[in-house]
Formats: C-alpha cells, structure tokens, sequence
C-alpha cells in the first residue's frame, strides 16, 4: 500500500516562501508577494508570526540552524584540524561561485531593518555568535596560541568572501581566502 503524504501546512509554505523570496529579493519584500508565493490568506501570517517581523525573526532561526549545519558539514570534510579551518573555505568557494548564489542573507537582513532594536537583528547576531564560537573550537583543536583572535580574523575571512561572491568582484574569492587563512593558522 502506498504512503500518503500530507502537503505542507500554511505555516511551513509560509516560511518556505518567505526564505526563498528574501533570500532572491531582500527581505524587505512585500506581504503580498510572500502569500502569493506561499498559496495562503493573509491570515496565516498573522496566526502563525503575529507580524511580518514574526516571520522574518522565523525564517532567520531556521536559516542559521541550516547554516550551523553547513558550517559543521563543511568542517566534518577532513579529520585533520587545519584541513577542517581551510576545507570551510574551499566549500564556501564553491558556494560562492554557483550562478544562484546572492550574498549573506545575515549582511542583506541587516541592512534591511535599519533599527537597532528591530527583531531580526538578534538573529543576525545569533549566527554570528555561533558561527565564532565553531571557529574558537575548532582553533582550539588545532592548538593555536589565541583562538579567540584568529577566530575573528577566519570570520572576517568568510564574511568577505560572501559579500566578494555576491557582488561579483572576484571569480574565486574563497581561494583567496583559503590563502590569507592559512596564514592565520600557521600563527599556531
């Protein structure tokens, strides 16, 4: 006997149309666009987020755990604990250099709520914590002498390998990087 399965609820195409549009167009995109995109009543939004900033705060806490498990993946690619820093920067070109990749969904939310106290910002922040607190283990295993530190210089190293991948400035930005880590890492 066959499996019946059931199509996604209103508030799961919510978030998928919403991570989807704000990922292609900025998350300032328009409620109407995100129902359409979405094949629910204005409703929905409401009863599930309250708000459109509801649904932005939900699509970003989904979005960093997908990212976290990205970053992980990327890191799990190789035993030896330089290989794992590096190896992120090679997956990141590959990331970058793929015709539909549009930017950091963090930086573009970021500049799309410009108030300091608005939601999404917390979640922005989130990641970047997460992200920093990876960096520091795994600068840790590799018994570098100021994890701390080096961690916020390979971060650097990603986030200007994202916005170089969107904006198109470089063809490979993540080797570049790959290289400036390198040098990070051999401080150890």
């Amino acid at each position: 006997m066959g499996m019946v399965t059931k199509a996604a609820g209103p508030r799961d195409r919510l978030l998928d149309a919403a991570q989807d549009l704000f990922y292609a167009q900025g998350p300032g995109v328009g409620v109407d666009a995100i129902l359409k995109h979405a094949d629910v009543a204005r409703r929905s939004l409401y009863v599930h987020f309250g708000d459109k900033d509801g649904l932005v705060t939900a699509v970003l806490q989904r979005a960093v755990e997908e990212d976290i498990a990205w970053y992980e993946a990327a890191l799990a690619k190789a035993t030896d604990p330089r290989d794992r820093l590096l190896g992120v920067f090679d997956q990141l070109d590959d990331l970058v250099s793929t015709k539909t990749f549009r930017g950091c969904r963090y930086f573009a939310t970021d500049l799309a709520f410009s108030e300091p106290d608005h939601p999404a910002h917390a979640e922005t922040t989130a990641f970047r914590r997460r992200l920093q607190e990876i960096l520091v283990r795994e600068l840790e295993g590799l018994g570098h002498p100021d994890p701390p530190r080096a961690a916020e210089q390979l971060h650097l190293l990603i986030e200007g390998t994202l916005v170089r991948g969107a904006t198109g400035d470089a063809r490979h930005p993540g080797r570049e990087a790959r290289e400036l880590a390198a040098v990070v890492l051999d401080q150890a």
